[in-house]
C-alpha cells in the first residue's frame, strides 16, 4: 500500500514538473513577442517594445497580464502556421502611482500589431472590466491596422473597441498613446478618447495614407506631413501633446494621472503640498500693461496662482490663444481655461473655441472643478471664420460652460468684451463665484469702436472721438458696472488671486447642482 502511494506521489510529481515546464515554456514564447530579429528592428526605429512600454508606464512589479496566451483563429492564406502567443497585444491591469489603471499594448512585432478578432476581443476584455470597475484605460497604439486575412472578422473587432470606446465615454477616463502607425480605422478609437499622446518622429495618424492620397487627389505628400505628430498637434488639433521619445511620452501619461479620479464617481485625489494657499502673489498687481492694447503673458498669470510646477497643459500647440490645462490649487486638481493675450488678442476663434468646449466637457464629466481666467476682446472676425462656422463653434464653448455642473470659479483680469463675455463662464451661465481684477473691461465692445457707433456725428473729429472714446471708457471700462449688479461678486486685487480662488473652492467643495434629465443633450456638433 505504501509503495503504491509513493508511486502515485512521483508520478503525480512528475506530471506536476511537466505542467510547470510547458507553462514557462509557454510563457517565455508568449514574451518572446515576434522574436529576436523583430525586436532589434523595433529597437532600431528607436521604439520600445510593447511589454517594455508598459515596464516604464506601470509602477514596479504592479502589472497583471491577461489572455498571455490567446492565439488567433484564422485558417486562410496561411495564417494557421503563423501563430504567435498574445496575437499581437498586451492586456491586463497594473498601477500608476499606486491607483489601479486598465492597460492594453499594441505589439509591432507580431505581424505588425495588426487587429485580429482575437486581438480585439482582447482589448474588449479589458476595456468591459475598466468601466465595470470605474477605472481608467490606457491604450498604447502600435498597429498596422486591420489584419488582412481576416476580413470583416478583423473589422467587427474595430468596431466592438469603438463601441466600448463610446459607452466609457464620462465614464471612465480614456488616454490614447499612438507610438508607431495608426491608421484607417484603427484611427477612430482613440479619437473617440479623452487623451491624445504622439511620439514626434514615429507615431502617425491618418485615414488614408499617402499612397490613397496620391492616387485620389494627386498630392504627394509624407507620412509625417499627413499624420505626424507635428501635424496633429499643432494644426489638427487631433492630439493634445508630442513628445520626444517612448519614454517622455509614457511619463507623461504618468504624470496627467495625478489629476485625474478613477471614474465619473469619484474625485480626483487631492495631494499634500507645501505651497499654502494664502500666498500672496505681489507680482500679479504689475502684470497687466498701462496699454489696453499691449499683450502680457496669461501662463504667468496661471503659475503665480496655482500650486508650485504644478500646471499640466493641454494641447499647448494648438489654438494658442486659449490656455487649457490641469493644476492643483491648495493639493485640489482643477481644470483651468484662459484667453492668451500674446496670440490673437486672445480672441475666441473657431478652434480656440473647440479646444475649450471639449475641455470644459472633460472636465465637467470627471467632477473636476473649472478655473475661467477671462481677457478677451470678442470672437474672430472674418469671411473665414464664418464660412467655418465660427457660430456653430462658439456655441459649443457656450453649451459647455451652461451644461457643467462642477464647481466653476472665473476671473476677468482685462477685457470682457461682447458675446465673449456671456460665453467665458460668466454668472449668467451658473458662475458659481466670479471676481475681477481693477483693471477689468466689461463692454459690449472696446471703447473706441463703442465712440463710433453710439457718437456717429462726432466720429470724423478726432478730438470729440477722442473725448466720445474716453467717456465711454470711464463708464465701462472697469468692473464696477458689472459688480453693482451682482454680476462680479467681488473686485480682488491681482495679487490676492491665489487665496481668494483657493477659499472659493473649498467652499464649493460639496456643491451639488443638477440639469433636468434627459437622454442625452444635443450638442451644436
Amino acid at each position: 500500500m505504501r509503495i503504491n502511494t509513493l508511486r502515485c506521489w512521483i508520478e503525480s510529481g512528475d506530471k506536476m514538473t511537466g505542467i510547470i515546464e510547458e507553462l514557462e515554456e509557454r510563457r517565455k514564447r508568449a514574451r518572446a513577442g515576434g522574436g529576436e530579429r523583430r525586436t532589434e528592428a523595433q529597437h532600431g526605429k528607436g521604439k520600445l517594445t510593447a511589454r517594455e512600454r508598459l515596464d516604464l508606464l506601470l509602477d514596479e512589479g504592479s502589472f497583471e497580464e491577461w489572455d498571455m496566451f490567446v492565439e488567433h483563429r484564422c485558417h486562410d492564406f496561411g495564417m494557421e502556421d503563423n501563430t504567435i502567443p498574445g496575437d499581437g497585444v498586451v492586456t491586463g491591469f497594473g498601477r500608476i502611482n499606486g491607483r489601479t489603471v486598465f492597460v492594453f499594448s499594441q505589439d509591432f512585432t507580431v505581424l505588425g500589431g495588426s487587429l485580429s478578432e482575437t486581438h480585439a476581443e482582447k482589448i474588449c476584455k479589458v476595456m468591459d472590466q475598466a468601466i465595470k470597475n470605474g477605472v481608467p484605460v490606457i491604450g498604447l497604439n502600435d498597429s498596422g491596422g486591420a489584419r488582412i486575412q481576416e476580413g470583416v472578422a478583423s473589422l467587427g473587432g474595430y468596431a466592438e473597441v469603438f463601441q466600448r470606446n463610446a459607452t466609457a465615454s464620462g465614464v471612465v477616463p480614456q488616454i490614447s498613446v499612438v507610438m508607431g502607425p495608426c491608421a484607417g480605422g484603427a484611427v477612430y478609437s482613440p479619437a473617440i478618447t479623452d487623451f491624445i499622446f504622439m511620439v514626434e518622429g514615429s507615431s502617425y495618424m491618418y485615414v488614408t495614407g499617402p499612397d490613397v492620397v496620391k492616387t485620389v487627389t494627386h498630392e504627394t505628400v509624407t507620412h509625417d506631413e499627413l499624420g505626424g505628430a507635428a501635424t496633429h498637434t499643432k494644426t489638427s488639433g487631433v492630439a493634445h501633446k508630442s513628445y520626444d521619445n517612448d519614454v517622455a511620452a509614457l511619463m507623461g501619461v504618468r504624470a496627467l494621472m495625478a489629476y485625474l479620479p478613477q471614474s465619473n464617481r469619484e474625485m480626483a485625489p487631492r495631494l499634500e503640498t507645501r505651497d499654502i494657499a494664502d500666498r500672496p502673489a505681489p507680482a500679479l498687481d504689475r502684470i497687466i500693461p498701462s496699454n489696453p492694447n499691449a499683450p502680457y503673458d496669461m501662463a504667468e498669470v496661471i503659475s503665480h496662482i496655482v500650486d508650485e510646477d504644478s500646471f499640466f497643459e493641454i494641447h499647448p500647440d494648438f489654438a494658442a490663444n486659449i490656455i487649457t490645462g490641469f493644476a492643483h490649487i491648495d493639493g485640489r486638481s482643477v481644470a483651468i481655461i484662459a484667453n492668451q493675450p500674446m496670440v490673437l488678442a486672445g480672441c475666441l476663434d473657431i478652434n480656440a473655441s473647440r479646444k475649450a468646449a471639449r475641455f470644459v466637457r472633460f472636465a465637467d464629466a470627471f467632477n473636476i472643478p473649472i478655473l475661467t481666467l477671462v481677457d478677451v476682446p470678442g470672437f474672430m472676425p472674418g469671411t473665414a471664420q464664418e464660412n467655418g462656422g465660427i457660430i456653430n463653434h462658439g456655441a459649443k464653448l457656450l453649451y459647455a460652460y451652461a451644461e457643467a455642473t462642477v464647481p466653476k470659479v472665473t476671473v476677468i483680469t482685462r477685457k470682457a468684451y461682447g458675446g465673449a463675455y456671456d460665453v467665458m463662464a460668466s454668472k449668467h451661465l451658473r458662475g458659481d463665484v466670479n471676481y475681477a481684477w481693477p483693471t477689468a473691461e466689461i463692454a459690449v465692445m472696446g471703447p473706441e469702436g463703442a465712440a463710433r457707433i453710439i457718437f456717429r456725428k462726432d466720429a470724423e473729429d478726432p478730438d470729440k472721438l477722442k473725448e466720445r472714446t474716453e467717456e465711454y471708457r470711464q463708464k465701462f471700462a472697469n468692473p464696477f458696472i458689472a459688480a453693482g449688479r451682482g454680476y462680479i461678486d467681488d473686485v480682488i486685487m491681482p495679487r490676492n488671486s491665489r487665496r481668494r480662488i483657493a477659499r472659493a473652492f473649498a467652499m464649493l467643495e460639496d456643491k451639488e447642482l443638477q440639469n433636468p434629465w434627459r437622454k442625452h443633450d444635443n450638442l451644436p456638433l
